[in-house]
């Protein structure tokens, strides 16, 4: 049975109808399929399709990210990766069902696959707490990160959680903590690694995975320090204004590629990834392999070296770069021309008002004597 949300009332008619339509038994009894109806229907549903996802604000886009037919990282991980093997615990206290992590073959490489998994029904979901990682969570990730890290393979992320559990547990066992070497770890890799956000990117519990050389978005999936309920219900005390917060928040695919917060957005099929997951699973394939590709050339200090020029030129226009002094091995921070221009000027106001003064002065003088 199709889930619908709220903005798809029209398609879901539609799509009723065209169930009744492909239907041999009517009313009457079996009668004659009228295809011309069919297609027909089918091709309204598509201009409806088009029309709608065209038009998404950031709260139903939110709502998209949130499918719950939605493919999740299992289904991914089992279309994209041959030959996976799942690895379990964190060796200190137990097994976080939330996430999937091992090994497996993409394009005849290995690679580590992470994935945060929020399950298809309601006993799966309960099981991998609705995608929220426990510390252990964390842990098992940092432990396998660091073993394809001594053995140099490439590292592929799927993100999608709300957000790191926040249950007395799991703050009792250092939630805080494993999240922030969660990130300490991803940063100091020096093999690749690629995140891809497929639904929701939610606070640190995403940011602890995809602190990556390479942030991947789908087209309708969501990343942001809070969810839209939880900023609205902080800044005006009302969960109601949650478009209001999520247009504030730019948490879309599209803001964030415009704020240089994430690198690639892939396309997803017409009315969402959950419409035709096998697409999304092969488009996404495509897109990891042809990234992994970009580093194939790349000594471990430049990958490590590539990850941290990203992060750090975030805000910036131009960001970090390689000193040109060789004794010098970190990195510098390289302005563009137009902000030495810009202060330039700041510091220099009196000296070109002088000049705009002196212009004046001899334009009036060159009129009084003609």
């Amino acid at each position: 049975m199709k889930n619908y949300l709220e903005f798809e009332k029209e398609i879901k008619s539609l799509e009723t109808d065209l169930d009744s339509l492909r239907s041999p038994f009517g009313s009457e009894g079996i009668s004659e399929v009228d295809t011309q109806k069919i297609r027909q229907t089918e091709e309204e549903i598509n201009n409806k399709l088009k029309q709608t996802y065209a038009n998404l604000n950031s709260w139903q886009k939110t709502l998209v990210a949130r499918h719950e037919d939605r493919p999740k990282a299992k289904f991914y991980i089992n279309k994209i990766f041959s030959s996976f093997t799942a690895l379990s615990g964190d060796r200190l206290f137990s097994d976080d069902k939330s996430v999937i992590a091992g090994f497996g073959l993409i394009d005849n490489k290995s690679v580590l696959v992470i994935g945060q998994e929020k399950g298809d029904d309601l006993t799966s979901r309960i099981e991998r707490n609705f995608g929220m990682m426990r510390p252990e969570g964390y842990r098992k990730c940092i432990r396998l990160m660091k073993l394809a890290n001594r053995f140099k393979i490439p590292i592929v992320t799927f993100i999608d959680t709300p957000g790191a559990y926040p249950g007395l547990g799991a703050e009792q066992r250092g939630q805080a903590s494993a999240i922030a070497t969660s990130i300490e770890c991803c940063m100091s890799l020096t093999v690749p690694n690629i995140a891809v956000i497929i639904g929701e990117g939610g606070s640190g519990g995403a940011i602890a995975l995809a602190s990556s050389n390479k942030v991947i978005m789908l087209e309708n999936s969501i990343y942001s320090v809070i969810s839209p309920e939880g900023c609205a219900s902080i800044l005006w005390r009302d969960p109601s204004k949650s478009l209001q917060a999520a247009e504030a928040m730019k948490l879309t695919a599209k803001d964030l590629l415009e704020l240089g917060i994430i690198d690639e957005i892939i396309k997803e099929p017409l009315g969402g990834a959950h419409r035709d997951a096998e697409t999304m699973a092969q488009d996404l394939k495509h897109s990891i392999i042809k990234n992994l590709r970009q580093f194939e050339n790349y000594s471990r200090q430049e990958v490590y070296d590539d990850r941290k020029v990203k992060f750090l030129k975030i805000g910036r226009e131009k960001g970090f770069e390689k000193s040109g002094n060789l004794a010098d091995k970190g990195l510098g921070y390289k302005e563009t021309l137009l902000n030495k221009l810009r202060k330039s000027s700041n510091k220099s106001k009196l000296f070109y008002l002088g000049i705009v003064a002196l212009v004046i002065g001899l334009i009036a003088i060159v009129t009084v004597v003609n």
